[in-house]
């Protein structure tokens, strides 16, 4: 009896070790699956940069739709628009101007910047019609201008007329860009400081009088960025490091072959090449190596430029009202963040 006894007892133990087991290696199968976030929403910019050549490359399924992860996109017109969306938790990622970073980090939206798309040059302008007689900047006094408010044109133009003593002369109009084309087109407004593809339609009956690239000269540098919800961040770092992976490769299209580039963006955008070439060569791509440089992000152990520049934005944007207060040099440090890009070039 004691013999029968023992042996039950041994065969329950190992059932019951058996299903220990087996829900143990359940419990890490689920851990792995939690490991990666069911979908991820993207907010972009119609504009030719590094995300759109992910995107017309298919550069989102082999990050992140081969790992099982849905991939949405939504194409906002401003950063303003990204930052709501932010703010409501309905993307996880967004490209916008600085100025709009400046902006979401000033209304604490919980979120950091990861990427810079491109330096801003000669792809944002103000254009002014011609036969309107403007021909240097104090011609503007009296006019009225257009340009998507707290955006990168906007600091930009503001800087511009602040410069030129006429800031309280001019009448300031706040227009989606393609709100800027049909003003323009009826004759509403005679500049526009704009980006491309728009500025290239004032263009047809404009011409640039001062650049962000004349701009950035002056010290007033702007920026596509990306940023990214804390959220989803502290969760899924390596998903932001195989974002910030994936602009590295599709910048290096371009920086290997610019033309070849410009027909992918071409087609995505629904441009001609010519002129994709030439928005994209109006602004400075750069490396994952070197935005850990001094210029720009810096490291962890030493922050760059890059947080120095947001602060100074930021200092502007109160001196217009534009924010209500300007985020100390530490919390811009800290927005800044290049872990992402780090972890990715350890990899």
């Amino acid at each position: 009896m004691k013999k029968i006894f023992k042996n039950v007892s041994l065969i329950l133990m190992v059932v019951v070790l058996t299903f220990s087991l087996v829900a143990c290696g359940s419990n890490g199968d689920n851990e792995e699956e939690e490991a990666l976030p069911k979908e991820i929403n993207f907010g972009i910019l119609r504009v030719p940069n590094d995300e759109t050549i992910a995107i017309a490359e298919g550069m989102f399924d082999k990050y992140f739709g081969d790992k099982g992860i849905k991939v949405n996109t939504t194409v906002f017109d401003s950063g303003a628009e990204a930052n709501q969306a932010i703010a409501s938790g309905g993307i996880d990622f967004a490209t916008m101007g600085n100025v709009n970073a400046v902006v979401s980090l000033a209304k604490d939206l919980d979120a950091e910047m990861i990427w810079i798309h491109e330096v801003l040059g000669e792809i944002e302008g103000l254009a002014v019609k011609n036969g309107s007689g403007i021909e240097k900047v104090e011609d503007l006094a009296g006019k009225r201008i257009a340009t998507p408010f707290a955006s990168t044109c906007h600091y930009v133009l503001l800087n511009l007329l602040e410069e030129a003593g006429i800031e309280d002369q001019v009448q300031l109009l706040d227009m989606k860009t393609a709100e800027i084309v049909a003003a323009w087109e009826r004759g509403d407004i005679q500049a526009a400081y704009t980006w491309q593809p728009s500025l290239g339609e004032l263009l047809k009956t404009g011409s640039v009088l001062v650049s962000s690239a004349d701009m950035a000269e002056r010290g007033y540098i702007t920026a596509n960025v990306d940023i990214v919800r804390k959220e989803f961040s502290s969760k899924y770092p390596d998903v932001v490091a195989d974002f910030v992976a994936m602009m590295g490769e599709a910048g290096d299209i371009y920086r290997n072959n610019p033309e070849e580039a410009a027909q992918i963006v071409a087609e995505e955008l629904q441009i001609p090449a010519e002129e994709a070439l030439m928005q994209m060569q109006g602004s400075l791509w750069i490396t994952p190596e070197d935005l850990l440089t001094e210029s720009y992000f810096g490291t962890s152990e030493k922050p760059g430029d890059f947080a120095r520049i947001m602060k100074d934005t930021g200092d502007f944007l109160v001196e217009q009202k534009s924010i209500d207060e300007s985020p100390s040099q530490e919390e811009f440090n800290d927005f800044v963040n290049p872990k992402y890009i780090e972890m990715h070039l350890k990899k």
